[in-house]
C-alpha cells in the first residue's frame, strides 16, 4: 500500500519536475539527517506531496542547497530544506515502520522483520514526538486486523478507516484554520490509496486467498465502471477540499499530481489487463 501519489511527468515542464525533485530530495535528506543514512531507504512520494501540500499552504520558509549523497556519489543534485519536512519525514518514518511490521505478521516475511527492526529506534522518537498521528496509525492497522480476521467483505469498512487515518496525518497543525480541508483531502487519498491497492493486489490476493474486499464484486457485469467509479468519487473529495485551500505556490504542481498524477497506476493496470483499451485510447489520440 501507498506509492500511488506520484506526479505525471509528461504534463510538467522541466523546471517544474525539477522543483518537485528538490522536495523528493530535501525529504530523503532530512530523513537521513533525522533518522539515519538507512532511513532514506523508506522515502515515499506520498509524504513528498505532503510536504509540498505543507509548504505551498503555510509558507514557512525554504533554503535551496546542493549535495552528493550515497545515490547520487558522481553530480551534485538540487534540494529544498523546509521546516514541513520534518514532519513528513517522521510520518514517513512511523508509516514504514507499521508497513514493515504489517508484512512481518502477514507473511513472516524475515526481510520484513529486519526492515521493522532497524525503524524501531526512529520510530520510538517519532512517537515520542507525534503521539497522536502515531497513535492514528496504530488503530488503522488494528481496525484493517479486525476487518480482515473476520474476513469483513464491506468494503466501505477498510477504505474509510483508511481515509480516516491519512486524514489524520494531514493535520500538521491540529485546530487551525485549514484542519478540516486537510484532513479531507487526507481522507480522499487515503480511501484512494486503499482502493488501488486493493484493485492492484486483487488477481494476486485471488490466487494466494489473502483477504481483498473487492472479492465479492469481481463478478459483477460493471466491476471495471465500479472500481473506476469508487476511484473517482475518492479523488473528487479529494480535490474538491483542496480547492478551498488558498494555495498559489506549486499549486500547478499539486494539480498534476491529484489530476493526472495518481492516475498513472490505474491507465498501467488497465492496459496491462485489457490491451484493447490502449489501443482505443492510442486509435483516438491519433485522430
Amino acid at each position: 500500500m501507498f506509492g500511488y501519489i506520484i506526479a505525471s511527468a509528461d504534463n510538467l515542464p522541466k523546471e517544474r519536475q525539477a522543483r518537485f525533485r528538490e522536495f523528493y530530495c530535501g525529504l530523503c535528506r532530512t530523513l537521513r539527517h533525522r533518522h539515519g543514512l538507512m532511513s532514506g531507504l523508506t522515502l515515499s512520494y506520498d509524504m513528498t506531496f505532503l510536504a509540498v501540500l505543507l509548504n505551498a499552504l503555510y509558507e514557512p520558509g525554504e533554503r535551496r542547497g546542493a549535495e552528493r549523497c550515497a545515490a547520487h556519489p558522481l553530480k551534485q543534485h538540487h534540494y529544498i530544506d523546509t521546516p514541513v519536512l520534518e514532519y513528513c519525514a517522521d510520518v514517513n518514518i512511523a508509516l514504514s515502520y507499521h508497513k514493515c511490521r504489517d508484512n512481518w505478521l502477514d507473511d513472516r516475511s524475515a526481510v520484513a522483520a529486519a526492515e521493522a527492526k532497524m525503524l524501531e529506534g526512529a520510530y520510538r522518537r517519532v512517537s515520542a514526538a507525534w503521539p497522536e498521528q502515531c497513535a492514528s496509525i496504530e488503530d488503522w492497522l488494528s481496525e484493517i486486523h479486525r476487518i480482515e480476521s473476520a474476513d469483513l467483505c464491506e468494503i466501505d469498512l477498510p477504505v474509510n478507516a483508511t481515509g480516516r487515518m491519512l486524514g489524520r496525518l494531514f493535520q500538521y497543525r491540529a485546530g487551525d484554520v485549514w484542519c478540516d480541508a486537510l484532513s479531507a483531502v487526507g481522507d480522499g487519498l487515503g480511501r484512494f490509496i486503499y482502493l488501488m491497492d486493493a484493485y492492484d493486489d486483487l488477481p494476486r490476493d485471488i490466487k494466494r486467498g489473502s483477504y481483498n474486499p473487492l472479492k465479492t464484486c469481481r463478478d459483477r457485469a460493471d466491476y471495471e465502471e465500479f472500481c473506476r467509479d469508487a476511484l473517482m468519487m475518492a479523488v473528487a473529495d479529494a480535490t474538491r477540499a483542496f480547492e478551498l485551500l488558498p494555495i498559489v505556490q506549486d499549486a500547478d504542481i499539486l494539480r498534476n499530481i491529484l489530476y493526472s498524477g495518481i492516475w498513472s497506476k490505474y491507465v498501467l493496470i488497465r492496459n496491462k489487463r485489457d490491451p484493447r483499451k490502449k489501443e482505443e485510447r492510442d486509435h483516438a489520440g491519433s485522430l
